[in-house]
């Protein structure tokens, strides 16, 4: 098992950023590795540290405004090779169509329920650390 994985967490509040640490804890599952946060307020941020690489999972905000976390999947999904796995963020359950329209691996709604939320992102690390075998 690798030593780390590194979790993009896009959102322009810092308290929805916040929620995501606390019920990730160190990590989200006994079988993943460690988590490393990278948190990002922009869109230009996002970029910029996807452009880096290294990244394992992208956990996005889709109530971030001035551009949500589902337009900032689809647009992931378009335009980065080997996109890593997305966990949206919804504000409503209603909201699940869009999180598909987004072509996100997953979806939680806000705010953030800790065994939900740590069992998805546990589930996409999981899944990605496969592939990277």
């Amino acid at each position: 098992m690798q030593p780390t994985a590194t979790v993009l967490v896009y959102s322009d509040n810092a308290s929805t950023r916040e929620q995501v640490r606390l019920a990730t804890g160190r990590r989200p599952a006994a079988d993943v590795p460690a988590v490393e946060f990278i948190e990002c307020a922009t869109l230009p941020a996002v970029l910029k540290e996807l452009d880096r690489g290294g990244i394992d999972v992208c956990v996005l905000d889709g109530e971030a405004t001035p551009i949500g976390g589902m337009g900032v999947c689809r647009q992931l999904k378009d335009e980065i090779f080997q996109c890593p796995p997305v966990l949206l963020l919804m504000g409503r359950p209603q909201d699940a169509w869009l999180a598909t329209w987004s072509r996100a691996e997953a979806a939680v709604t806000l705010p953030v329920d800790p065994v939900e939320f740590a069992d998805s992102l546990a589930a996409l690390l999981r899944a990605r650390l496969a592939v990277e075998a």
